[in-house]
C-alpha cells in the first residue's frame, strides 16, 4: 500500500526558497560570467561598453536635473529669508504705530473729551481755546494718518509672511526633489561601476583610456585637419579657455562647480567665471547663455552641448578638440568635438 504524504507548509516553503534561489543564480551566472556558447565575446565587450555608456549618460541626465533643483533650492532659500526678514522689519514697524497710537490715546483719555463747541462757549479766553483746538485737530489729523500707515503696515507684513510661507513650502519640496535626483544618480553610477568591474581587467583599462567615441588625451593635441582652428575668440572667451585648460587631469565630481572637482557644467561655468561672466548652473541653462553658431564656425571658449537634451557639455579650444569633465573615474581632459552627438554650439 502506497502512503499518500501532504507536504507540510515548512516543506513547501524551503520548496520555495531554493526555486528562488535557483533562479537567481542562474540570472548571476548568465549575466556576469556567462557568455552564451559561440557568441563572439567582443560582441559582449561591446555591449557592456555600450551598457556603461548608456548608464554614464542617464547619470548624467539624472545630474544636470539635480543641479536644477539645487540651483532652485538655493533661490528659494534666498527668497524665504528675505520674506522673512521683511516680514520681521514691518513687524517692528507695525509695533511703533501701535505704541504710538496707544500714547495718543492714553493723552485723549487723561485730558477727557468734550464737544468742542461747548468747550468754546464755557472759555473764559476764547482766543487760548482756539489755539488749542487747532492743535487737537493737528493732532486728530497725525492720529488719522498713522492709523491708515499702521492698517496697510498690517496689510503688508500679512503678505510677506504669506510669500515666506510659500517660498518655505516649495523649499522643502525642492529639496525632496534633489535628494531624488541624487538617489538617482547614485543609482545610476553603481550600476555602471557593477557592469565595469564584471569586466576583464584590460577591457576595464580600455574603457578608462577611450572617451565615449574616441582616445582622450591630458597633453594638447595635434591639429585635426578640416575641423574650426584656433582663431581666438573674445577676451573673455581665451580667459575662460586659460582657465579650462587650468582644470586638465582634475577628477570628474558629480554636482561640483570646482575647484578641485568638477561635473561637466559645473567645469564650464567655474571656468568662465574666472573669465568675469557668470553662467547658469546646468548644462541646458548654459546652451542659451549666449549666441548659437554652426559648428563649422566654433572658435575657442564656445561652449559644445550634447545630446538632444544638452545633457553634457564642453568647452572648445580649437583643432577639433574640447575639453570637459567625461564621468565619473575620468578626468578633465581634451576629447575629439565629435566624441557625441552635437545639439548645438554657444558662443559667449
Amino acid at each position: 500500500m502506497v502512503s499518500h504524504r501532504r507536504p507540510t507548509q515548512s516543506g513547501l516553503n524551503r520548496s520555495v526558497r531554493v526555486t528562488a534561489v535557483s533562479a537567481v543564480a542562474a540570472t548571476a551566472a548568465v549575466t556576469l560570467a556567462g557568455t552564451p556558447a559561440g557568441a563572439d565575446p567582443k560582441d559582449t565587450r561591446a555591449s557592456a561598453k555600450a551598457a556603461v555608456d548608456r548608464l554614464y549618460g542617464e547619470a548624467e541626465q539624472a545630474t544636470e536635473l539635480y543641479n536644477e533643483a539645487g540651483e532652485r533650492v538655493e533661490r528659494l532659500r534666498g527668497e524665504a529669508d528675505r520674506a522673512q526678514d521683511a516680514t520681521a522689519r514691518g513687524q517692528e514697524a507695525v509695533n511703533r504705530m501701535r505704541d504710538a497710537l496707544g500714547a495718543m490715546a492714553g493723552a485723549q483719555y487723561r485730558t477727557g473729551s468734550i464737544d468742542p463747541a461747548l468747550a468754546l462757549l464755557l472759555s473764559s479766553d476764547p482766543d487760548t481755546y482756539l489755539e488749542r483746538a487747532a492743535a487737537l485737530d493737528r493732532a486728530g489729523a497725525r492720529q488719522a494718518l498713522t492709523l491708515d500707515k499702521l492698517r496697510h503696515a498690517q496689510r503688508g507684513v500679512a503678505q510677506t509672511r504669506a510669500e515666506a510661507t510659500r517660498a518655505l513650502t516649495e523649499l522643502e519640496r525642492d529639496r525632496a526633489v534633489v535628494a531624488r535626483h541624487k538617489r538617482t544618480v547614485e543609482a545610476k553610477l553603481r550600476q555602471a561601476r557593477q557592469l565595469l568591474n564584471s569586466l576583464p581587467a584590460e577591457d576595464r583599462a580600455a574603457f578608462d583610456r577611450a572617451s565615449r567615441s574616441g582616445p582622450g588625451r591630458d597633453a594638447a593635441p595635434d591639429a585635426a585637419p578640416g575641423l574650426p582652428g584656433t582663431a581666438p575668440g573674445s577676451g573673455r572667451a581665451v580667459s575662460a579657455v586659460a582657465a579650462v585648460h587650468q582644470a586638465l587631469g582634475k577628477p570628474y565630481v558629480w554636482g561640483a562647480n570646482g575647484p578641485s572637482g568638477f561635473d561637466c557644467s559645473g567645469l564650464m561655468q567655474w571656468a568662465y567665471a574666472q573669465a568675469g561672466v557668470s553662467l547658469p548652473r546646468t548644462s541646458q541653462a548654459q546652451r542659451y547663455a549666449g549666441r548659437m553658431v554652426p559648428l563649422s564656425q566654433a572658435r575657442p571658449g564656445d561652449l559644445v552641448a550634447y545630446r538632444a537634451d544638452a545633457s553634457h557639455i564642453a568647452m572648445y579650444v580649437g583643432n577639433g578638440q574640447v575639453i570637459h569633465a567625461p564621468y565619473p573615474g575620468a578626468p578633465i581632459r581634451y576629447d575629439p568635438v565629435g566624441m557625441m552627438p552635437v545639439s548645438s554650439v554657444t558662443r559667449i
